[in-house]
């Protein structure tokens, strides 16, 4: 059903064909997010089920007006004023940009890490497909404003948070702020960042999921279950951070050189201000998993050694593309 969905959001050329695949995607993660059985689950099902169903009728509204304006359907033929200024804040609640990305961290702390998982990778596929077929007619100026706020909240909101699945979130709002900033100037960069965001995630994820590390103090015990895969954590939430030899470091230096380019300047500036929050919390779990021990007494169940399944492998690769990507970086702009 996820996958289906997000495909035929992508394939098609019809507005009402976008919608359902959009209708699609949010009704087959329904029931992902509702397996736990619990209060908290079923109000985390609830809320992306709300918020993504008004976002879903604004799109289909907005395509609505836009056919009755121009008497198309088409999606690239997006020409009518206010029927893209409703489709950009529909675009952004699906996705979950500040100033609508209240339902983002409520969600994924009521799913589990798998569920938040997906939602913070998957599901930012057709949205973010849907941004890029209606690139020609969307307001530059709406666009980075909302990339702009998007990268201080997602920076500001992570700062006092305990939770990994929350810090995760707030860390998607601001890479989507960063890569909605730069769509509308370079959406092949726009691409190039939802590509390198997406392996990154699923790699912390995936050592999260490894590890079961479901709050910041959790994270101190990663070392007693594998020394290699604390190491491994460090280097990836440096690298979502966004620090120089790494991969994370790549879309974030293309913006910020395309931004300058195009003399916004100060609007590259707050990016770059912003960055800092946002690496304040990854350099915060980075010191939690590696460099501190946790209080333990000589009764402390340790999770010693896990044994390997599918996930070591998946983890591996992502991780290794996650962190060496940078000196490709030339190949990859030609």
């Amino acid at each position: 059903g996820l996958a289906t969905g997000t495909i035929i959001t992508m394939s098609g050329h019809h507005w009402l064909m976008a919608w359902v695949g959009l209708e699609m995607n949010t009704l087959a993660i329904i029931p992902i997010i509702s397996t736990m059985h619990n209060p908290r689950s079923t109000e985390a099902a609830t809320k992306y089920f709300l918020t993504q169903a008004a976002a879903s009728a604004m799109i289909l509204f907005s395509s609505m007006i836009n056919a009755w304006q121009t008497g198309t359907w088409d999606i690239t033929n997006l020409s009518y004023n206010p029927a893209h200024i409703l489709l950009t804040a529909a675009l952004a609640m699906k996705l979950g940009l500040a100033p609508m990305h209240f339902w983002l961290p409520e969600v994924l702390q009521g799913s589990t890490l798998t569920t938040a998982l997906i939602i913070t990778t998957w599901q930012k596929l057709a949205p973010m497909a849907l941004i890029f077929m209606t690139l020609n007619n969307l307001s530059t100026t709406t666009l980075i404003l909302l990339g702009l706020l998007s990268s201080i909240i997602g920076g500001w909101g992570g700062l006092n948070q305990t939770q990994t699945r929350k810090i995760m979130a707030f860390s998607s709002i601001a890479h989507l702020g960063w890569m909605i900033t730069i769509a509308s100037i370079m959406p092949n960069i726009m691409i190039l960042n939802l590509m390198i965001y997406m392996i990154m995630t699923t790699a912390l994820f995936s050592s999260l999921i490894l590890s079961k590390s479901k709050t910041i103090q959790d994270t101190t015990a990663t070392w007693t279950l594998s020394p290699t895969l604390t190491i491994m954590m460090m280097i990836l939430l440096l690298s979502l951070g966004g620090l120089p030899p790494l991969t994370g470091f790549m879309p974030k230096w293309l913006i910020l050189e395309e931004l300058v380019t195009q003399n916004l300047s100060p609007t590259a500036t707050i990016m770059a201000m912003s960055a800092l929050l946002s690496l304040f919390f990854y350099m915060r779990l980075t010191y939690t998993t590696t460099l501190t021990l946790s209080p333990n007494t000589a009764q402390t169940k340790f999770k010693w050694r896990f044994k390997p399944n599918h996930m070591t492998l998946f983890m591996g690769t992502s991780s290794t593309v996650s962190i060496f990507l940078l000196p490709l970086t030339p190949l990859i702009i030609q």
